[in-house]
């Protein structure tokens, strides 16, 4: 079986839950820009959680690219 690929699908998975775990709003109006919250700056857990999801991203991004050179 092909390694790469597997972990392929790993990061995929952990990206996935690392973006849903982002998610702020709840409701639709909120998917598209409505509401009124106010942000924040990004502190301790939310912090590490955006770094993570770049890192994540970056990672598939490499392993796709890997995977369609091999």
């Amino acid at each position: 079986m092909n390694y790469i690929f597997i972990i392929q699908l790993i990061v995929a998975s952990l990206l996935v839950v690392s973006i849903l775990l982002q998610q702020r709003g709840t409701a639709l109006g909120a998917a598209f820009g409505g509401g009124s919250e106010v942000y924040t700056t990004r502190r301790g857990f939310h912090k590490k959680l955006y770094w993570s999801t770049i890192i994540l991203g970056a990672a598939f991004i490499g392993l796709s690219i890997l995977n369609l050179t091999i």
